[in-house]
């Protein structure tokens, strides 16, 4: 199992990150976390790291429904939450990557039968959102 559904598009990374973010909340889901990497790299291990890595933003993002659903049924999901969304355009690259991470990699960690359902539902709807920002960036 790939731990990661990925997509490449032709958008700019500024507006990859802003339509990321809309689909996202099309499907339920809010952003609860942003770490700017390049920001973080600059400031700790200065420009040439930033800029050798290029944009990355690293945005957490939840499903309050699912979430809930999935710490009833087991308290540790805490571990795996928020769902983590990556926006990322290297230096020399001429399209941006999205990365989000598929839910089932909860299942293969829980005991839990209900996660399966959670996980699967997260899995669609981040499916469904990845599905979206392609459309929209072969047009």
């Amino acid at each position: 199992m790939n731990y990661a559904h990925t997509i490449t598009v032709s958008l700019p990374y500024e507006e990859a990150v802003s339509r990321v973010k809309e689909e996202l909340a099309n499907q339920g889901f809010g952003v609860l976390t942003e770490i700017d990497i390049r920001a973080t790299f600059t400031t700790k291990l200065g420009a040439e790291s930033a800029d050798t890595l290029g944009d990355y933003v690293i945005l957490g993002a939840c499903n309050p429904v699912l979430a809930e659903k999935a710490l009833a049924a087991e308290p540790d999901m805490g571990l795996l939450l928020p769902c983590n969304v990556v926006i990322r355009r290297s230096p020399s690259a001429q399209s941006t990557t999205i990365q989000a991470i598929n839910p089932q990699t909860m299942v293969q960690l829980s005991t839990a039968p209900e996660i399966q359902g959670v996980a699967d539902h997260a899995d669609e709807r981040l499916l469904a959102a990845l599905a979206a920002l392609e459309e929209e960036s072969s047009k």
